[in-house]
């Protein structure tokens, strides 16, 4: 069964930081699957051919039914998992994150190589656009401009995207509804307009709200 929300990165970003003379650059992409995950981590370590590290981490599947690190040669436990981790934490679906280190030419300790990776991952995150994933129907509403207002309010109310408006002698809006939220939202249309407004579900996708705009998804 399918996850009617879950949080993803849209856009992938990158952040660096810098511990005793150490570079971590932390890259973050968003990936559907374990074969795309393991290309973005190649395409990293023949990028960076030259670093020390390219430490790796990727979760896979709305119920994150894969979740992989990588230590590159790290100490065991100081790298890939404190990565892992907080994707984990940051409640992220099919994400993949590679923190490349140039060594600086001081040894940082294993608490210093787990902070140092975690708080690369976290920079790359920062400056990444991370967003909710929500499951949707597309509903189509018919109505004469007498119901228009009271629709209008209803959708409003319910916080429910308009994607299209088409004005004749009647009133068509094509919305997009929450699949959770779908079936109420029907029955409120029903009600408030007794029952005259004409409902026509539509196809099935993902969307997401990215600074402000409704964001049609592939996956």
């Amino acid at each position: 069964m399918m996850l009617l929300e879950c949080k993803i990165v849209y856009a992938g970003g990158q952040g660096e930081i810098v511990q005793k003379k150490s570079r971590f650059i932390a890259t973050v992409r968003p990936v559907s699957s374990e074969e795309e995950a393991l290309a973005f981590i190649e395409e990293m370590k023949k990028k960076y051919w030259d670093a020390r590290h390219n430490c790796s981490a990727y979760v896979i599947g709305d119920r994150n039914e894969l979740a992989r690190f990588s230590d590159d040669g790290e100490p065991g436990g100081t790298a890939g998992k404190p990565m892992l981790e907080v994707l984990l934490g940051e409640g992220l679906h099919n994400t993949a994150v590679v923190v490349t280190r140039y060594f600086g030419g001081t040894l940082l300790g294993t608490g210093g190589l787990v902070r140092a990776y975690s708080g690369a991952v976290k920079a790359g995150l920062e400056a990444s656009v991370t967003a909710v994933r929500t499951a949707g129907i597309r509903l189509d509403i018919g109505t004469d401009y007498t119901l228009l207002g009271k629709i209008q309010y209803i959708l409003g109310e319910n916080k429910i995207p308009i994607l299209d408006s088409v004005y004749t002698d009647k009133v068509r809006l094509s919305c997009l509804a929450p699949a959770g939220a779908l079936e109420g939202l029907k029955a409120e249309l029903v009600e408030g307009t007794g029952g005259r407004a004409q409902l026509t579900e539509g196809d099935s996708c993902y969307f997401a709200e990215i600074d402000g705009n409704i964001k049609i998804l592939e996956s």
